[in-house]
């Protein structure tokens, strides 16, 4: 039987299991968890997806992703092919790290989506790793706590179903956690029944089946900036005029953004198009991506301007 294309719908929750390869050891040192941190965080930035709890074992790694405009799988093949690369490098060897194609089931929010957080944080429980979720230092569970400081994780979603403050939230959370410690393996993560992409009730299958793919095109360069003018009511002789006003300058780091994260040029030909420095252009979606980490407003806003200039 063919293998049902991955489902894509933006803004949804994914639990994704990526496995070594023959159950093979992908991690062999802190500073190669600290590594996948930082593709982590690059993919946040370059693909668009949110991460809401994560656990690196020593042969796997859970993640709770939330989907951007972009599909999953081009975030996961550069995340795997990166991390793979450095890993053969580091250990002088060759072939495969990862075993197969990413697992990537889509959750129903709403239902489980709490839970997914909590069943994820307490694999090494569940390994006898450790006796407490908190003694482990490869999740996220220690962030969510206020114990550890990682800006690329986005904890406002789940906190925000505990409390009014981050302090409340963090107090009821712990709790939580703990009390899925006897749940052991939970196989609904691992797909539905129905659909065995969907985690969910009937209904929430029924209606993701229902959503029919957005047609997209990549957008020309011209087009973008036109977009961008009309947004910023600026002409194009205001936009690329010298100059650092703030409005413009904000303009100009939009388009560069919108730019790049459709592949309608790179930092090099908009440094051209805008006759500056390539650092001062990187620096702008820098700004732009990391503003977007800490707003989930400004993430949306974002995402609709990709979605606008991507529409045939």
């Amino acid at each position: 039987m063919a293998r049902k294309p991955r489902l894509h719908v933006p803004g949804g929750l994914y639990h994704v299991i990526l496995r070594g390869n023959a159950q093979q050891d992908i991690f062999f040192s802190p500073h190669d968890r600290k590594l996948f941190y930082e593709l982590l965080q690059e993919g946040i930035a370059r693909f668009g997806y949110r991460v809401h709890a994560f656990c690196l074992m020593t042969n796997h790694v859970h993640l709770a992703l939330q989907a951007g405009d972009q599909i999953l799988s081009a975030g996961m093949q550069n995340l795997s092919f990166r991390y793979t690369r450095y890993a053969n490098g580091r250990l002088q060897r060759v072939g495969h790290l990862f075993q197969g194609r990413f697992k990537a089931f889509l959750v129903d929010q709403d239902a489980y989506g709490l839970s997914l957080v909590r069943y994820i944080h307490l694999n090494p429980v569940r390994a006898k790793l450790v006796s407490q979720a908190a003694a482990y230092a490869w999740s996220s569970h220690r962030a969510y706590l206020g114990q550890q400081t990682l800006p690329w994780l986005t904890t406002d979603w789940v906190l925000g179903q505990f409390g009014t403050t981050v302090t409340l939230a963090r107090k009821r959370f712990a709790p939580f956690v703990e009390e899925g410690r006897g749940e052991g393996h939970q196989g609904l993560f691992y797909g539905g029944a129905s659909d065995a992409r969907i985690v969910g009730e009937e209904d929430f299958v029924r209606s993701v089946l229902k959503i029919k793919p957005s047609r997209t095109r990549r957008p020309q360069l011209k087009e973008i900036t036109a977009y961008v003018c009309a947004a910023y009511s600026l002409t194009l002789a205001e936009l690329l005029a010298e100059g650092r006003e703030r409005r413009r300058a904000e303009a100009r780091a939009l388009l560069a953004y919108l730019a790049i994260k459709s592949h309608a040029a790179s930092l090099t030909a908009l440094a051209r198009y805008f006759e500056r420095e390539t650092s001062t252009l990187a620096h702008a979606v820098s700004r732009l991506a990391e503003r977007s980490r800490k707003s989930q407003d400004f993430a949306s806003a974002l995402s609709n301007h990709l979605y606008a200039i991507s529409q045939a």
